[in-house]
């Protein structure tokens, strides 16, 4: 048994509580993926981060050592009174007993900004995995003023955040992360790295957030509608998929948009490219 998974399990009966299921909480008990995630998530005293979960907090203390500051948002009380006794000595810590998705980050980010010791922002979590899409969602669609975005998530999920637009494991999702930010693997984690075990494997990822989004699109938002409509029905063709959900108002309008822009009419949402969907939405639009 590790430092880590003995201090887990100390912490847990101090507490006398378990993990809950409907909050999907999983506690980390590897020092190796610990050591992995701060490691890549290259923290300086320079860098503001936000912990989302902390849970018991076993990465926390690793972020503290290393990071400026660290702000947690937790949301179950259990855990707020666990992570207030176990690092109430630290100065650089901040907890914010809120649901991410009612948190209003922007704010947080900029106020934090103005001081002259703190020049980037890094997001560090393992998500509840019925979750993580949402939140990831969150982070990158708010625009925030982030440098990166490192996460533990379940690995079948991962990798579709990770692919590139075109490959197998293509979804809607893929085109929105590509979107935004450079993904990238960084390991694998066996279920064997938690108490309780989940049943599935997991993964951390890392977005780099884009300096400069990927491609021009004079209608962002009808981009990402044409997206989603496209994978909703992704069995059938794109401009079958398209015309139904009314994008082209009729077939032959989407038969000629798809030969003006070099689309076979018999393509399918997953072998596009994100240029190609930012040119249809620029056509309609």
């Amino acid at each position: 048994m590790n430092e880590i998974e003995r201090e887990t399990q100390f912490i847990l009966k101090k507490y006398n509580i378990k993990a809950n299921k409907s909050l999907g909480q999983n506690f980390l008990i590897s020092e190796e993926v610990v050591n992995k995630i701060v490691e890549s998530s290259n923290i300086t005293k320079k860098d503001l981060v936000i912990e989302i979960g902390p849970g018991l907090g076993t990465l926390t203390k690793e972020l503290l050592d290393s990071a400026n500051k660290v702000i947690c948002v937790e949301l179950d009380k259990r855990m707020v009174e666990i992570l207030k006794d176990r690092f109430k000595l630290y100065s650089n810590f901040e907890l914010l007993n809120q649901d991410i998705l009612k948190t209003d980050l922007k704010n947080i980010i900029e106020k934090e900004k103005q001081s002259k010791e703190i020049e980037n922002v890094k997001i560090v979590a393992n998500l509840p995995y019925y979750i993580t899409t949402p939140i990831i969602m969150k982070l990158l669609e708010e625009k925030l003023d982030l440098e990166s975005i490192t996460v533990m998530i379940q690995k079948e999920v991962a990798d579709r955040l990770t692919a590139i637009p075109g490959e197998k494991n293509t979804g809607a999702i893929t085109y929105s992360v590509y979107y935004y930010a450079e993904a990238k693997e960084i390991m694998e984690v066996p279920s064997y790295s938690f108490i309780p075990e989940p049943e599935v494997t997991s993964e951390v990822i890392q977005l780099k957030v884009r300096k400069e989004l990927k491609v021009k699109t004079q209608n962002e938002k009808m981009m990402f509608k044409i997206i989603k409509n496209s994978f909703t029905q992704r069995r059938k063709t794109l401009l079958n998929a398209l015309t139904n959900t009314k994008i082209f108002k009729e077939k032959n309008t989407g038969i000629e948009i798809l030969k003006k822009l070099n689309i076979s009419e018999n393509a399918r949402a997953e072998e596009l490219t994100l240029e190609q969907f930012a040119q249809i939405a620029d056509e309609i639009s």
